[in-house]
């Protein structure tokens, strides 16, 4: 703001007088008198012959004060610096020259003078080397000195209104003090001072609120106090008495502004057993003296600043016995203790103790990685606390001084505690039946009671009146449990008829017309989880499982991947269930046919084809194992994509894509192009050979589990190799790679092993290095074959298009003939219609030809008849042989008239013969 806006606003009455040009060359001239001025003051201040003139020391700093009261020349700032530091030198015998300082601080709060814009870069240093002997004036003992250097710098983050400046002098910028104070060393200076200040608590205070602007206004400031061991400092002061009570909330608001930073530093300070020795006993004395609402709040800062050191795994919470306090206290009240920490401790049950209980739990997850601490729960029976407040309220211990809400968010944060430390301490787990509490808080969830749902917090998700939340959380506990795989805790689960339970959940919240949001979405796919670590290894539960489970997976399976990136879940519940259908289902005839009877073969097929990338490995997966069911090869065959597609053509498309992928060489048409590397990728040949121990895997034999390449062999081999339909060109091209797919891999594992021989400098015996290389000549020459076997298929089909290229060309000129006859016709056709003689022409030449076809007369003949012959009588001539039997025939027509009759008996020659036959 214009200075000279200010001063009219402050006297409206009197009115403004601008210098004349006169008048400003006069001012600059007494400036520079005044800057030869402060020369000489420094002079006799320092001049051994004039140090003893104190008198005349006082009169003319009095006389510098008045001349700067609207602020320090940037360009006279060392010169002040030197004054500054000479009468805090002789501040201490000599005490008249201390009003000086005061008042010299008290300029200070304004800001800074420049002549010219570049003033403020020119003295920048000199600002910077101001602000540190400033902090050093924090050394003097004068309580008066103290306060007026924390009071300035304290006013350099707030907006002092500059005096009526006189021409040619401005103000610096407002930012222009704050950022040179980061360049300096004063937070560290006020920083040290803290230690001198013990019998001084009013300064010592003033100095915490200055630490605590300092702290909260910038990163570089906390790096600076950071850096002279301030979390320390700060922690090991706050305790220290203090008639305000504000010292350990300043300390703390500190601390605060420092963890903020994200500083590993700080909470390595912090954990030394000094500092947790310090804020066990600031904690406890809030824990225990505390009643106002401020100190509770205090009382949770500091159990979060608590929370952060317990992060570091460095820190002493255990060996300062701080953590068993802290355990104990996370049990009160469910349990009951006889610890003297809290007999007599009472809760006022409000929302800050609600906030102390939480934070309590999250600090148990924290400890949870320190062995040691687990042993501190066993003893203080956490697990038992935790169950007592996961039970619903009808069979809970919990005190009914919370309410509603406040219980609902206890059990809440209860559920995340233990889904924690359940799997961590399974023997009191199971010792104070874990599963049967966290059963009987889902059956009471099922069964919608109006307790739950009035809760807003970060765990609850499923609304106002919803059991979701809980659900979610129940669930959860129940997966981290289950999924180590205990023989004893799983059956202890299954005994209680889990498995119909949890498949009645799955389908009633499916039947569910909310829409589906990511907590429903998520207890799906963990309750699937659970199922399929329950049915894993164990036929029983398989059985168990049932056409109900087949149901419920085929459910979920017809609704595909369409919603696979809609980022509520569905990614997951679609690899869930896949994962179910291995686990539960494929292994067990009976729900395996039943599978497929639902065409659940087809189902993993269509979501294959629609699916990205990630999935296909644990589909293909499924399918693999389900080719040992004999009934699985007709459903894939049969199988039909939206595109008309088969599944062997699919599956070698698949092929080529994985192939594509990872950079296999191949020819333009999907061909071998290197024999001697048929199917490795471009980084297993460019990157050198690595000597792998016997206990660890090649990368040949990895590469196994890494691609979809494996898989899809297994798969075609169980399908066969002969007669697959659909196929094209490019897929039997394919096919022959797919075939001879593992001899390549171990042609290519052999030769790994000889590389990885060469590179370890060990020769082969002789008959070994035979083998090596005729394994390694077999693989090539099997490439070589396969390779010629493409070629053949490519030449076959080349022939098979020429085929179809003649008989095209031949139909294409069959077409061109039929168009060349039509034309004439055409031609014909105009020319009768247009020329008269013409078509006298051709009609003669039609009659001539009409004529030519007329039927001449001819002789008369008898018309064919159809007629049967009869024997009419048999004679022997004597003769041997067949010529010895005479035999009379007569022939009777097949259609006559009836009037016909008597011609057919009258001696007609040409009806009548005689013939001979054999006998």
């Amino acid at each position: 703001m214009d200075s000279g806006r200010i001063a009219h606003r402050r006297k409206a009455d009197i009115p403004v007088i601008r210098p004349r040009a006169s008048d400003k060359n006069q001012h600059i001239h007494e400036v520079g008198v005044k800057s030869l001025e402060l020369s000489k003051v420094i002079r006799l201040l320092e001049d051994p012959l004039t140090a003893n003139l104190k008198e005349r020391h006082l009169f003319v700093l009095k006389k510098l004060l008045e001349r700067s009261q609207l602020g320090f020349l940037l360009k006279e700032l060392t010169g002040i610096t030197k004054i500054l530091n000479i009468c805090a030198e002789r501040g201490t015998d000599h005490p008249e020259y201390l009003p000086f300082l005061c008042q010299a601080l008290q300029i200070c709060r304004l800001p800074f003078l420049k002549e010219k814009t570049s003033d403020e870069l020119s003295y920048a240093q000199d600002v910077v080397e101001f602000l540190s002997h400033m902090g050093c004036l924090m050394r003097m003992s004068d309580a008066e000195v103290r306060q007026q250097t924390l009071e300035s710098v304290k006013c350099f983050y707030s907006c002092v209104a500059p005096k009526q400046l006189i021409d040619g002098l401005q103000p610096t910028s407002p930012g222009y003090r704050l950022q040179l104070l980061e360049r300096s060393d004063l937070a560290q200076t006020l920083l040290l001072s803290l230690a001198a200040l013990e019998n001084q608590p009013a300064i010592k205070l003033q100095l915490l609120q200055t630490l605590q602007i300092l702290s909260s206004s910038s990163d570089m400031n906390c790096a600076l106090i950071v850096n002279a061991r301030g979390a320390e400092t700060i922690c090991l002061h706050m305790n220290e008495p203090d008639p305000s009570g504000q010292v350990l909330f300043r300390s703390s608001e500190i601390l605060w502004n420092l963890l903020d930073t994200g500083s590993k530093e700080v909470t390595a300070q912090l954990s030394s057993m000094e500092c947790v020795t310090s804020l066990k006993e600031a904690f406890f004395h809030m824990l225990t003296n505390g009643s106002r609402h401020s100190d509770l709040q205090l009382r949770n800062d500091l159990l979060v600043i608590t929370t952060l050191i317990a992060e570091n795994p460095k820190s002493l919470l255990i060996e300062s016995f701080f953590a068993k306090q802290l355990v104990v206290l996370a049990t009160f009240p469910e349990l009951k203790s006889y610890s003297p920490l809290v007999c007599n401790l009472k809760l006022s049950y409000n929302n800050e103790d609600l906030k102390m209980k939480k934070l309590l739990f999250n600090l148990l997850v924290l400890m949870s990685k320190d062995f040691t601490a687990l042993q501190l729960y066993k003893e203080e029976r956490v697990m038992l606390a935790l169950l007592a407040l996961v039970k619903p309220p009808v069979a809970s211990s919990v005190p009914l001084e919370w309410t509603s809400a406040q219980r609902e968010e206890l059990q809440l944060q209860a559920l995340s505690t233990a889904c924690t430390l359940a799997p961590l301490m399974l023997d009191d787990y199971m010792s104070h039946q874990g599963n049967a509490s966290l059963l009987l808080l889902l059956d009471h969830c099922v069964a919608q009671d109006s307790f739950f749902g009035q809760s807003h917090i970060s765990h609850h998700r499923g609304g106002r009146g919803s059991t979701k939340a809980q659900m979610r959380h129940c669930i959860r506990v129940l997966r981290s449990v289950l999924s180590l795989g205990v023989d004893s805790v799983n059956q202890d689960f299954c005994d209680q008829g889990t498995i119909n339970q949890f498949l009645g959940i799955l389908m009633q919240m499916e039947a569910s017309p909310d829409e589906d949001d990511a907590v429903t979405l998520e207890i799906q796919s963990d309750i699937q989880l659970i199922l399929s670590a329950l049915c894993e290894n164990d036929m029983h539960r398989k059985e168990l499982f049932g056409s109900d489970g087949v149901e419920m997976a085929i459910h979920f399976l017809k609704k595909g991947c369409d919603k696979f990136y809609s980022g509520l879940g569905h990614n997951k519940l679609i690899l869930s269930t896949v994962d179910c259908v291995r686990s539960c289902i494929v292994g067990c005839y009976t729900t395996e046919d039943y599978f497929l009877a639902k065409n659940g073969a087809c189902l993993l097929l269509d979501l294959l084809s629609s699916s990205p990338r990630c999935v296909h490995c644990n589909v293909l997966a499924n399918l693999l194992e389900l080719c040992d069911n004999p009934n699985t090869a007709s459903h894939i065959l049969s199988w039909r994509d939206a595109g008309g597609q088969t599944a062997p053509r699919f599956l070698l498309q698949l092929w080529r894509d994985e192939e594509e992928e990872l950079k296999v060489s191949r020819n333009l048409h999907g061909g071998i192009a290197d024999p001697q590397r048929p199917i490795l990728r471009p980084y297993q040949q460019e990157d050198p050979q690595q000597s792998f121990p016997a206990n660890i895997q090649s990368a040949a034999v990895l590469e196994l589990s890494e691609n979809l390449r494996l898989k899809i062999f297994s798969i075609v081999s169980k399908l066969g190799f002969q007669e697959l339909p659909g196929l094209s060109r490019k897929d039997y091209v394919t096919l022959s790679i797919v075939r001879r797919y593992l001899d390549f891999k171990v042609g290519e594992v052999w030769n790994e092993i000889r590389r990885e021989l060469d590179q370890d400098c060990v020769r082969p015996t002789t008959p070994d290095e035979e083998a090596l290389s005729a394994i390694g000549k077999v693989a090539e020459d099997a490439a070589m074959r396969v390779a010629a076997e493409q070629n053949s298929i490519l030449q076959q089909w080349e022939k098979e298009d020429i085929r179809e290229e003649e008989l095209m060309y031949t139909e294409i000129k069959s077409h061109w003939k039929q168009w060349e006859l039509m034309a004439v016709s055409w031609d014909s056709y105009v020319s009768r219609t247009s020329n008269y003689e013409i078509l006298k022409d051709i009609k003669a030449k039609r009659e001539k030809y009409i004529e030519s076809s007329r039927p001449k007369a001819k002789a008369a003949v008898h018309p064919k008849e159809h007629f049967v012959s009869q024997v009419m009588s048999v004679e022997r001539t004597g003769a041997q042989g067949t010529a010895g039997v005479k035999v009379t025939l007569a022939r009777a027509p097949l259609k006559m008239a009836d009037g016909d009759v008597a011609r057919a008996t009258s001696q007609d020659p040409e009806y009548f013969s005689t013939v001979s036959v054999d006998e």
